[in-house]
Parts: C-alpha cells; structure tokens; sequence
C-alpha cells in the first residue's frame, strides 16, 4: 500500500465497524485452477516493452454458457520467441462452480511473438467468439472452429498488423452487420536508441520517459465478410494521428448512431475519434474537452472505460494514471462535449496517491450504480529509489452512489490486499450467481480471480444479445433498463476484453419490467415482462 495514504487505513475501518462491508472479494485463482504467470522477461537493458504487458479476455469460447479465461504472455528477449511453455499465452476453460481448466495445447493458443493484449468478439458471425491477439509486431487473428480449437487465419484474413500493438477493439463502424477490428498501438519497436535511463552514479537503471518513444497512428481493418479484413486507416482519417497508445474504448457518445472511439496517449493528448459515417472519422479529443485534463497537462494514461456512470443515458469515460496524476473521469454533457468531473465525483482526492493500469465500470454490489475497479501498480519497478511510492500495489474498488464515489478497498477482504504488479483486467459473472467477479493479471506473479462475495439484497440482469441485422455479438446496441443505461462492447480495461453480455444491477424490488433496446444503427426492440435474477437472451427482431 502507498505509504502517502497508510494514515488513513485505521480511520476508514473505524468509521465502518458497525456496518457490514459495503463490498467483499476472496482470489480463488488458485482454488479454481488458474495458476498462470506472466513473464515478461525482464532484462537488465529495461526494455520498454518488459513493463507492458499482461492483457486478457474473458469469453465463452467453448458456448457452453459459462465464460472463460485466455491470459497473453511475453516471449524470451531479445529474440522475441515463445521458445518455452513458461512463454506460452494460456486458455482455461471455466468447468463450473469456479473450477478451471488448462486447455491452451487442445486449442492451439500458445501463441507466437510477444503478447500485449486480446480482444474477444464473433467477428465471422458464426455464433462462435473469435480472439485477436495484439503482439510486439506480427498480431495475430484467431477464428473460433466450434470444436474445442482456434485456427490462426492471420495470414490470409489480411490482418497483417506489424507494429508494436497494444490492444484491439472490435466494433461495426459502419453499421453493415459485420464487426471491424481497430488496433492501437504504442510506438515504434525497436526504437532507434539505446539510452540509458535511471541513476548512472547509483546504478539505477529504470525504463525510459515516453517522451523518447515515437508514437503510431492506431489502424483500422474493414470486415468484408468473406473472411477478410481490408486495411482502411488512411481513407478513415486514423492515420493522421500518432500517439503512444495506451486504451481504447468505443461508444456513441453524441447519439448519432454511430460508434465512436476513446483512445488513450502515454504522456500525450488522448485521442476521441468522433464517426461521421461514410467510412470516415473526425479526430475531436481537444474541443470535445477529453484530450487533456483542466490543468492542461497530459499524463501517463492507462487503460480506460467508455460507459455511463451517473445513469443519465450519456457514455462517459473513466481511465487510470500514475502516482499524484489522480484517475481522470469525464462526464459526457449529452451536447457533443465532456466536463472533467474527477473531482467533482471524489475520484481526484480517493486516487491523487495511486497509479494503475486496467479499469471497468460495473455494478458490484447491485444498488443501481456502476463502481470502478482499477488494476493498480507503478510503471517503474524502482520507483521507490525516486519518488514517495511504491511499485506493487493492491488493486482498488470505488464505490458509487449518484454518480459520487468512495473507496471501499480497505475493507473489501484480507486477501484484497495483496500488493502486486497488476496489469490486465477482465470482468465476467464467473459462477453464474449475477455478480460481477474481476480477473487481474500481475507480472511474474500469480494472476487474480476475484470471486464476488458480496452480501447484498440487490437483483441483476445479464442480457445476451443475438443480431439479424446488426452484427451477431450486437456489439454496439444500447440498453436501458428502468434508469440505468449500458452499452455491449468487449472493450475495457487495459489491453483487455470482456465478452460476457450486459450486466445491470437493481437494488432488491425496484427490477422494472420493461428492457428497451437500440441495436446497432438505431433500430429500437422492447422487451416487456423482464424478470430479474436472470440470464436474458434476446435476438434482434428481423
């Protein structure tokens, strides 16, 4: 724990000793079967690269109903080769109550390359879930057969991504019934120095500013739908752009039918590509008051969310940064702009002291609002012979109520408190039981399965999408559920993917009975007669 906020630990748990937990996570990694590692093979050169990976997925692969868990992993340096099983990427398949697994080997995922990052989504439309793996250059493009095992189509799908990628997002930009594939990517790899960072006097040796990286355009690939993607990225208007790219997240943020594109830079101002159709976008993070925060200053931005936090039916964005950089929110003003509310919600004083990397809104203890959960840690594994902080941190839980956070960490469980070096995360009901559990990978340490164990009277509802028209996964549809607005992506966190369906969460007796839907394109269904506590498949009205 940060020693810039230990002070506080005593008075919290105080103030809270005659009220249950508001909120309660047990790991049960190593119950469940999960005991995956990443190794990002650090070297003593401090390669940029070491201290970046650890993104995942969690998706039903296999269509048995229950969601599962693909972890990427790093490869030997400087050859950049999985030359060992210590290196492969890893599947585990979820077998039931909070039981996985290891099927990486019968479903041909080991991987190649250096891994960064996964996005989940059934890009061929054929009910099965498809995986793109984001690699150190040579990506990878997995097709989902439906027997247990993963063909790698790279090649002749013409997703030849060779650039240091960071993460992927699957979206239907055009809204023709078949998802895309967006890349982001971090900079130009190898770079074209060999600079010593750090302390020469002292020997400390620490990984570089990004400032001495040269950003990339982030690209985009257009679905054919024969199989193939074509490469759209400067008719799109994308290649303009370079930036370190760090997350990326999509929604409709202004209401137009038409999905737009969150981007966040490493140190420099984050990109909102805005849709304007007719295959082109608009690069509009400054005037749309989301590039930079109200001091002006860009900074070390991580993994994000793209989702309405105050029920007011307008996506807002949420993402990460490091030690005294807070943990930048932007509400969405429903006018074409966004407002910095990161005070203004009390995440600038909850997480001044903190640095981290994944985030995802969900309603963890089901009262109607989504709280955030952050993958924590620094950057710098030396940052401690630098600055007042520390590396390893514990992961971190912000509790909403109308749209104002508090930090219920301190009393989230014992094992909650396990510092490590977090990187990814994904977000699935795990177990079948309506709460959201949170899967954390960490590098050379054991990787995370928070199991929700909280007490709560509250109802749910997962609502699994099946498109006609629209794309199959309705990756893009926006749902309203009594006051609570939600989107389907599988896009969150950093460098990560949670493919599950939509999740809402309503405290107990206030379930409404009507779910209205508006698929990919506009196109409104409502679903009357929706009972809570409940799996809902709906299919898109043809």
């Amino acid at each position: 724990m940060n020693s810039g906020f230990r002070w506080l630990l005593p008075a919290c748990l105080l103030l809270n000793a005659a009220e249950p937990p508001a909120v309660q996570f047990r790991d049960v990694a190593e119950a469940a079967g999960i005991r995956f590692v990443n190794d990002n093979a650090p070297s003593p050169q401090k390669l940029m690269i070491e201290t970046m990976s650890g993104g995942m997925a969690a998706f039903d692969y296999n269509g048995d109903g229950r969601t599962d868990l693909f972890f990427t992993n790093g490869a030997a340096l400087p050859s950049m080769k999985k030359d060992g099983p210590r290196f492969w990427n890893r599947l585990y398949r979820n077998d039931g109550g909070m039981k996985f697994t290891d099927v990486t080997e019968a479903a041909g995922l080991a991987g190649e390359g250096y891994a960064m990052g996964a996005a989940a989504a059934d890009y061929d439309n054929d009910g099965r879930v498809d995986l793109f793996v984001a690699n150190v250059g040579n990506s990878r493009l997995y097709r989902n057969l439906g027997d247990g095992k993963f063909e790698d189509v790279t090649t002749r799908s013409g997703v030849a991504d060779d650039w240091w990628a960071v993460a992927g997002n699957w979206l239907d930009y055009d809204n023709d019934g078949l998802l895309d594939l967006w890349v982001t990517h971090y900079a130009k790899w190898p770079p074209d120095m060999d600079r010593y960072c750090g302390d020469q006097a002292r020997d400390i040796r620490v990984y570089c500013h990004p400032k001495y990286f040269q950003g990339l355009p982030n690209r985009l690939y257009h679905n054919l739908g024969n199989g193939r993607f074509a490469e759209v990225t400067r008719e799109s208007g994308l290649g303009a752009h370079a930036g370190r790219g760090m997350g990326v997240a999509s929604a409709d943020y202004d209401g137009d039918g038409l999905m737009d594109v969150f981007v966040t830079n490493d140190n420099e101002p984050n990109f909102l590509f805005r849709n304007l159709g007719q295959g082109k976008f608009e690069e509009v993070g400054l005037v749309a008051g989301v590039a930079l925060l109200d001091s002006g200053k860009p900074v070390a931005s991580m993994g994000c969310d793209f989702r309405d936090y105050d029920n007011d039916g307008w996506p807002d964005i949420v993402y990460p940064d490091l030690y005294r950089e807070t943990f930048p929110l932007f509400r969405n003003t429903g006018k074409g702009g966004f407002v910095d509310a990161t005070y203004a919600s009390q995440l600038g004083k909850l997480t001044a002291n903190l640095s981290g990397w994944g985030a995802g809104l969900f309603d963890f203890d089901l009262d109607g609002w989504k709280d955030l959960f952050v993958s924590c840690a620094h950057v710098n594994d030396r940052v401690e012979q630098f600055e007042p902080t520390v590396y390893r941190l514990r992961n971190s839980i912000f509790l909403n109520k109308g749209g104002v956070f508090r930090d219920a960490s301190p009393s989230a469980g014992e094992s909650f408190q396990a510092a490590r070096a977090h990187r990814g995360v994904a977000f699935a009901d795990f177990n079948g039981d309506g709460r959201v559990d949170v899967s954390v990978s960490s590098l050379l340490d054991q990787a995370e399965l928070w199991e929700n164990v909280t007490q709560t009277g509250g109802e749910w509802l997962i609502v699994r999408l099946q498109g006609v028209r629209a794309n199959r996964d309705g990756i893009g549809a926006k749902l309203k559920w009594g006051k609570q607005w939600n989107v389907m992506t599988s896009g969150a966190g950093y460098s990560s993917s949670s493919h599950f369906g939509v999740h809402f969460g309503v405290p107990k007796g206030q379930a409404p009975g009507t779910l209205e839907i508006w698929w990919p394109g506009g196109r409104k269904q409502v679903v009357n007669g929706v009972k809570p506590n409940q799996v809902l498949v709906v299919r898109e009205e043809p």
